[in-house]
C-alpha cells in the first residue's frame, strides 16, 4: 500500500454490512476493521432499514438477495429516509442486471461476488474523498460568508441540471439576465449564484423588490436623492445602483415596475449613469443587472404595461426556474435538507421521514413550490412527536381540505358552503382562491382556471378586484 492509499485510509467511516451469510459478514468485518473502519452488521434488509432509521451510518455495504427483505427493497426504503447515505450493492454475477436497476434507483455502485477487495477499497476511498470535499466546500463557504454558491441550489433533476448548466455558462459574462418562474421557485438563489460565480463576486450584491416600494419612493430607492429634494429628505442618500457599483443589482418583481420608472431604468442601462432625485450631477455606475419576475413579460408588453425596449435590454439571457411539480425527483433531497435545517434550528431530534410521509410529499402538487415545501417541513418538525415524520405530520392543510378526487378549478368553491349561491359568486370565489394559491400570479391562475389572462383580468375588474 503506497503513501496515498495509507493517507486515504485515515478517513475512517462507520460501515453497515448487510448480508444473510454470517461467514461473509465476518470476513468483511475483519477486512474493513483492518483498514481502520468501524463496522455494524445486519442479517436482513429490514434490519438494515431499522438500523439506518435509528443510528448513523456513513456507508451501507449490502447484499442484493436476502430472505426476508431484498437489498433492492431495503435500498428504496433507505433512500426514502436518507438519500445521502451511499449504498454499495453486492451481487452474484447472475444478478448483475438487477444490480444495474439498483443503480438507477440510487445505489452508489455495485460489486460482484466474490468481491475484488482492491475494487472495494477504491470504491470506499471515492465515497470518503467526495464526503471530505463536500465538507471542505461547506467550511469554505462559511468562511467566505456566501449564501448563494451554485452548490447550495439543491436539485439533480434534468430540469435543474439544464438550468444550472446555463447558470454556469452565463455567470462569468456581464450580460443582463432575466430570471422567470413562479413564486417560491428560488429565483433569488439563482441570481445569487450568478453573482457569486462571476468576476464581480467581490463586489456588492444588492437586491430591491420593485413591488414592495411605492412608485413615489422607488426612484429615490434606485437612484438616490439629494438633501432637501422632497419632504423628509433631511440628508442625501445613495441609491441602490450606486450601492451596487462594481457588483450586481437584482431587480426583483420587475413586472411590477411602473411605466414611468421603466423609461428611467432604460436610460440607466443604456448610459451607465444615474441622476439622484433633486440633483443635477450624474454618477457613473458599473453594475451588472439581473431582473426577476413571476409574470409573463411578453403578455405585459402586448398589454402595453411593460416597455418592449426594456424587455429586450433585460432579456439578453433568460433563465426559467422550473416549478417544483416539474422536478419532483428533487423533493426527497430538498425535504431532507429542510428537515436537517429546522431540526437544528428548533433543537428537535427528528431523523427523517417514513415512507408514507415521503409518498405524501411526492404526491402533492406544491402550488407554492419550494417555499411551500420548506414551510411544510418546518411546521412538521416543530409539531413532530417522534423521530420520524409520518404522513399525518407532513399532510398539508390543502390536502386535508381537498376532496379525495381533484375537481375542476372553477368548481373549487362549489362545496357545501356554496349551495344556494348565485353562479357568479361561486365563480368569483373559485377565482380568488386560485389567485391566493398562486400568490397572485395571474398568468398561472389563468392557466389553472382554463381561461386566458385577458379573461381573468376582465372578471377581476367586473368583481372590483385589482
Amino acid at each position: 500500500m503506497n503513501e496515498t492509499q495509507k493517507e486515504n485510509m485515515k478517513k475512517h467511516a462507520t460501515i453497515l454490512i448487510v448480508d444473510d451469510d454470517a461467514g461473509h459478514r465476518s470476513m468483511l468485518r475483519t477486512l474493513l476493521e483492518g483498514w481502520g473502519h468501524q463496522t455494524a452488521e445486519a442479517d436482513d434488509g429490514l434490519a438494515a432499514v431499522e438500523y439506518v432509521q435509528t443510528r448513523p451510518a456513513d456507508i451501507v455495504l449490502m447484499d442484493l438477495k436476502m430472505v426476508h427483505m431484498s437489498g433492492m427493497e431495503a435500498l428504496e426504503q433507505i433512500r426514502s429516509f436518507n438519500p445521502g447515505v451511499p449504498v454499495i450493492i453486492m451481487t452474484a454475477f447472475s444478478s448483475v442486471d438487477t444490480a444495474v436497476e439498483a443503480l438507477k434507483k440510487g445505489a452508489y455502485d455495485y460489486l460482484t461476488k466474490p468481491l475484488d477487495f482492491e475494487k472495494l477499497r477504491l470504491t470506499l476511498e471515492r465515497i470518503l474523498e467526495a464526503a471530505r470535499l463536500r465538507k471542505e466546500n461547506r467550511h469554505l463557504k462559511e468562511r467566505l460568508g456566501s449564501r448563494f454558491s451554485r452548490d447550495q441550489i439543491i436539485g439533480n433533476s434534468p430540469a435543474m441540471t439544464r438550468l444550472l448548466e446555463t447558470v454556469e455558462q452565463a455567470a462569468p459574462s456581464d450580460a443582463s439576465i432575466l430570471i422567470t418562474g413562479e413564486s417560491g421557485t428560488g429565483k433569488e438563489l439563482i441570481a445569487g449564484a450568478l453573482h457569486f460565480n462571476s468576476a464581480r463576486r467581490e463586489g456588492p450584491f444588492v437586491k430591491i423588490n420593485c413591488a414592495a416600494i411605492t412608485e413615489t419612493l422607488l426612484e429615490s430607492e434606485l437612484f438616490g436623492h439629494e438633501k432637501g429634494s422632497f419632504t423628509g429628505a433631511d440628508k442625501a442618500k445613495k441609491g441602490r445602483f450606486v450601492q451596487a457599483d462594481t457588483g450586481t443589482i437584482l431587480l426583483d418583481e420587475i413586472g411590477e415596475m411602473p411605466l414611468s420608472m421603466q423609461a428611467k431604468l432604460l436610460r440607466v442601462l443604456q448610459e451607465k449613469e444615474v441622476t439622484p432625485v433633486g440633483g443635477e450631477r450624474t454618477i457613473h455606475v458599473d453594475v451588472r443587472v439581473i431582473a426577476s419576475t413571476n409574470k409573463d413579460l411578453h403578455a405585459l408588453v402586448e398589454a402595453g404595461t411593460f416597455r418592449e425596449d426594456l424587455f429586450f435590454r433585460l432579456n439578453v439571457v433568460n433563465l426559467e426556474v422550473p416549478p417544483l411539480r416539474n422536478r419532483k425527483e428533487d423533493i426527497p433531497e430538498l425535504a431532507h435538507h429542510f428537515l436537517t435545517l429546522f431540526s437544528a434550528k428548533n433543537k428537535k431530534q427528528v431523523q427523517g421521514f417514513t415512507p408514507d410521509a415521503m409518498e405524501a410529499l411526492l404526491a402533492y402538487s406544491w402550488p407554492g413550490n419550494v417555499r411551500e415545501l420548506m414551510n411544510a417541513v418546518e411546521r412538521a418538525v416543530v409539531l413532530a412527536r417522534s423521530e420520524y415524520l409520518s404522513r399525518e405530520d407532513v399532510l398539508l392543510m390543502a390536502e386535508r381540505q381537498a376532496p379525495a378526487q381533484a375537481t375542476p378549478p372553477l368548481a373549487a368553491g362549489a362545496g357545501p358552503a356554496s349551495h344556494g349561491l348565485p353562479l357568479s359568486e361561486v365563480e368569483k370565489d373559485a377565482i380568488l382562491r386560485t389567485l391566493e394559491a398562486t400568490d397572485n400570479n395571474k398568468s398561472e391562475a389563468a392557466r389553472r382556471l382554463g381561461i386566458t389572462r385577458k379573461t381573468l383580468q376582465k372578471k377581476l375588474k367586473q368583481y372590483g378586484v385589482s
